[in-house]
């Protein structure tokens, strides 16, 4: 894995990606079958080589060895290669150095993941954040909170780009000036919500847009619980903020235990429908995350070991230097403890601070309060200085307007 850091492997041939692409496209072939295939003839050339024969004695059908032995699938693979070149997306086979080592163990690992952006993100320490595409406003701040903290101690959020908690997190990540990974149930040429289209350009700018998806390929619904084991699958443990008991979230749990991942739950209101799905995590065995030091300190100690080799090159980068405090204390531990450190509450400059402090002390994380609410409750200022005052604090990113003239407090 290290030698791939330093040389990167050759891309693929013209040929070699046609080859690839069309196993991928043959009807009914599959993720376990192709998996099958290749164990036993190592290639996809070999595989396409073979006879209907020597294809059935492999476990298929005699039908589907017809199919794969007729070469069917090509010239929809030579379709593909054009979309590829022209979104600038790669392929990453089963057997590439640059294929991420827990994916490539996990049951059925995807022999063939698209990308858009920086593959290099694949070798590094991944988390895979997860919730509900309706979250509460505390739900929100959790996601933003603990995935700009984990950013911040290096490692890599890994979430699925849907609305909600995952945009959330990558967003979150993304202003931390973290790196992030979005697994699409479609093709990484194709956005979806289209909301995300921004995100998704700033995600392939400096992150990586993934997907075992074909070019083109439309978010159909069944899709997700697919690409829910991929997110699982990069990561070294999984974080789920919000959803409700059979939600998406909660599948994406499930695979990751059976994969041998860490689950992390943020703890909600027992009357929210949104908190039964990590409340019950948690009853079972999930460890409880109030803040992004719960979750690495449960990290495997050669993840810790990394992180802390890699903060500490950070840091000498910067040229600050490192004391003999510093060296047995952890990255994340410096990261974190540097952002708890900023309160700009307490600095709000102008001369609307005054204000600006009342109205974001009437405020709460966890919960909307309505402009009337605000109003009606703070007499001392009037209206347009209570509107000047939250427009001041939406521009420092103190506190988030709602839909209906909501705001709530950013944690």
């Amino acid at each position: 894995m290290t030698a791939s850091l330093t040389t990167p492997p050759p891309p693929l041939s013209t040929e070699e990606e046609l080859f690839w692409l069309a196993l991928r496209l043959v009807p009914g072939l599959g993720t376990r079958r192709s998996n099958v295939l290749l164990e036993k003839f190592q290639t996809p050339r070999a595989i396409f080589n073979a006879s209907p024969a020597e294809l059935e004695h492999a476990g298929l059908g005699g039908a589907l060895a017809r199919s794969v032995s007729s070469g069917c699938s090509f010239e929809d693979a030579a379709g593909q290669q054009q979309i590829l070149k022209s979104a600038g997306a790669q392929l990453i086979p089963l057997g590439d150095a640059r294929y991420p080592e827990p994916l490539r163990r996990i049951y059925d690992p995807p022999p063939l993941l698209f990308a858009r952006g920086n593959t290099g993100l694949l070798s590094s320490i991944c988390l895979g954040v997860v919730g509900t595409r309706h979250p509460t406003p505390y739900g929100v701040a959790a996601a933003e909170r603990l995935s700009g903290d984990l950013a911040r101690a290096g490692l890599t959020i890994t979430s699925g780009m849907a609305r909600g908690i995952d945009t959330a997190s990558h967003k979150a990540c993304l202003a931390a000036g973290g790196a992030t990974i979005a697994v699409l149930g479609c093709g990484v040429d194709v956005i979806y919500p289209s909301e995300n289209r921004k995100l998704a350009a700033e995600i392939a700018a400096t992150g990586l847009i993934l997907s075992e998806f074909p070019m083109g390929s439309t978010a159909f619904p069944q899709n997700f619980p697919i690409r829910n084991r991929v997110i699982s699958g990069l990561s070294c443990g999984l974080l789920v903020v919000e959803g409700a008991q059979y939600s998406g979230s909660a599948i994406t749990a499930r695979l990751a235990i059976d994969q041998g991942r860490e689950v992390f739950a943020v703890p909600g209101n027992i009357t929210s429908k949104m908190s039964w799905g990590p409340n019950l995590l948690i009853k079972q065995g999930a460890k409880l995350v109030q803040d992004w030091n719960d979750v690495v300190v449960e990290l495997p100690p050669a993840a810790q070991r990394r992180l802390i080799d890699e903060g500490r090159q950070r840091i000498l980068n910067q040229g600050l230097g490192l004391d003999s405090s510093t060296s047995s204390g952890t990255t994340a531990e410096t990261s974190g403890n540097r952002a708890a450190s900023v309160q700009p509450e307490q600095n709000l400059p102008g001369p609307q601070a005054q204000a600006a402090r009342q109205v974001l002390g009437r405020l709460k994380v966890d919960a909307t309060t309505h402009l009337d609410t605000l109003v009606d409750s703070i007499e001392e200022l009037s209206p347009s200085e209570i509107m000047a005052a939250l427009f001041e604090l939406e521009i420092l990113g103190l506190v988030r307007q709602q839909p209906g003239r909501n705001f709530v407090k950013v944690w």
